[in-house]
């Protein structure tokens, strides 16, 4: 029986291309600037989000937290939004390591920040008040099902701040799937942030690694930032020539990706027992709940021992998320399974 793994689509693995170009990959001592295959990713990821220059970092989280580091200094006050990535899944770095206080605003469904919301959390000039010099947005919204902010909001949302003296940071972690939403070339959602953060590990199946990109002088502070952090990785090639792989081939299929979310979302809807908890599906994310006379713990269960992996946090809905890693066969195989695992659990109930 296939496992058939919708926790994330962190689980993707690297494609035949990638192990074939990490095996070939020329490299050199990337802390002495000396390995061409990363300087080579850096470049082609600055030039995709319409930057000066960009960093090779180990993670998204590594990257958040290198630019909340360089644009801030400790005392400071960062906004975020109540349902960021930052403030809820990166072990509160930006406060323990940044010595900066997170402001959260709330959060929409749709992954804003409302911008009267944003502009009353802005500290004015006083004594007794932290500064605030930090605003952080996150396209696609992982939180929010895979939600995405369009340009105009964005530009909306940075005109603001930098009015106020911000800088703004965009975790773009999955920003291209908002570009294959959108059907924009990246850089237009990144234009106006003074920093962007994107992952090659998820959707674009790398096996690790992320790009922080601004102007020549972020990334110039935001490189000592990184080995502070211990993130000065020598050879670094052999894991950027797969990088490099991702971005040249992987980012125009995550159609497929979105697609078989929108067909699991379907079939989701015609299943006793399960309602959708997002009303679109803009990406690769589908979130759903459970009916509450249907057992969570026997659901799971369920599910476990028919091969599929599904995400669940504590008071939040079920979490499935398409990759390149399954099929749309797949997806019709997990919701006969799914389906399966329901009527069973509705017998019982």
């Amino acid at each position: 029986m296939k496992v058939i793994d919708l926790r994330s689509d962190t689980v993707t693995h690297p494609t035949p291309e990638m192990r074939k170009a990490m095996f070939e990959a020329e490299v050199g001592d990337d802390v002495y600037r000396e390995d061409p295959t990363v300087n080579r990713l850096e470049t082609m990821a600055a030039g995709m989000m319409g930057k000066e220059a960009a960093l090779f970092t180990t993670s998204g989280t590594q990257s958040n937290l290198i630019a909340v580091l360089t644009h801030t200094k400790h005392g400071d006050e960062i906004i975020v939004g109540d349902e960021a990535h930052i403030f809820w899944y990166e072990v509160g770095g930006a406060a323990a390591l940044g010595g900066v206080i997170m402001h959260t605003v709330p959060t929409d469904n749709c992954g804003r920040l409302n911008l009267d919301d944003i502009d009353r959390a802005i500290r004015g000039k006083d004594i007794h008040y932290p500064e605030t010099t930090l605003l952080c947005l996150e396209n696609t919204h992982n939180r929010c099902g895979g939600a995405v902010l369009m340009p105009d909001y964005t530009d909306e949302v940075c005109n603001l701040a930098h009015t106020r003296g911000l800088k703004v940071h965009l975790d773009g972690a999955r920003i291209f799937n908002a570009t294959i939403a959108l059907g924009v070339p990246a850089w237009a959602l990144a234009q106006n942030s003074d920093s962007v953060a994107l992952c090659l590990s998820k959707g674009l199946s790398a096996p690790v690694g992320s790009l922080l990109c601004g102007s020549k002088d972020f990334v110039e502070r935001a490189r000592k930032f990184r080995k502070m952090l211990g993130g000065g990785m020598r050879q670094a090639g052999v894991i950027a020539a797969a990088g490099i792989v991702a971005l040249e081939t992987m980012v125009d299929r995550l159609a497929e990706d979105h697609s078989n979310a929108r067909r699991l979302a379907q079939g989701l809807t015609g299943i006793e027992g399960i309602t959708l908890a997002q009303d679109d599906i803009p990406t690769n994310i589908v979130m759903f709940h459970l009916s509450p006379e249907l057992s969570v713990v026997e659901f799971v269960e369920g599910l476990d021992r028919t091969g599929i992996k599904i995400g669940l946090r504590d008071g939040r809905p079920f979490r499935a998320v398409t990759h390149r890693m399954v099929s749309s066969s797949d997806i019709d195989e997990a919701l006969t399974r799914i389906e399966a695992v329901c009527r069973r659990l509705r017998r019982r109930a």
